[in-house]
């Protein structure tokens, strides 16, 4: 039985491509589009949110 075939939208280009698991640049169609999320990651333009924190909150973390 083979396994059925999933058609995304890469998340860099919005470009449609068979997602499988040979694909080295999942979920990205190409190793290009993979480099340019990288390279947003890199220059910040994205962010994980996290909640506000003191100063005095930082000094009370552990080590």
């Amino acid at each position: 039985m083979t396994a059925p075939i999933f058609q995304t939208k890469c998340p860099s280009c919005g470009k449609q491509h068979t997602y499988s698991t040979t694909n080295p640049n999942r979920p990205f169609c190409s190793e290009r589009c993979k480099l340019i999320d990288l390279g947003r990651w890199a220059n910040e333009e994205y962010s994980i949110p996290a909640p506000i924190t003191s100063p005095e909150d930082v000094d009370s973390l552990p080590n």
